[in-house]
């Protein structure tokens, strides 16, 4: 290898999309989630990269989302980044609930609770 030569590109190319090797649970969720669009830019959370991570243990699901700040000066900027965030979280909630899965909680790139739905029992209340 020349001086130039770690500058060539890798020979394999990194597979986009979901992991091959997640357990079907979670890779039935993230199908689902699919059907789920940002109101904004027309895409689907998981290719446009929202989702970053799901758990799936019974009938409980929690969903980790990235979900972009707006500038804090702009307070209309603001007010359309939360209701497009809504949103999305409603939405991922009713596709979940359609799927027969009794508590949903959604969280933020931090771990913040954003949303839940069901009962602490698993009853698909509240």
């Amino acid at each position: 290898m020349g001086l130039l030569g770690i500058f060539k590109r890798p020979e394999k190319k990194p597979k986009r999309g979901p992991r091959e090797d997640l357990p079907p649970e979670v890779k039935r969720v993230v199908s689902l989630l699919r059907s789920v669009v940002d109101p904004e830019t027309e895409l689907n959370i998981v290719d446009e990269g929202l989702l970053y991570g799901v758990t799936v243990k019974g009938s409980l699901v929690q969903a980790f989302f990235l979900l972009a700040r707006s500038t804090p000066e702009c307070h209309f900027c603001q007010a359309l980044a939360v209701n497009v965030q809504r949103r999305i979280l409603r939405d991922t909630i009713e596709v979940l609930k359609k799927e027969g899965f009794k508590r949903v909680e959604l969280y933020n790139e931090i771990g913040l609770l954003l949303e839940e739905w069901g009962g602490e029992d698993g009853s698909a209340g509240a």
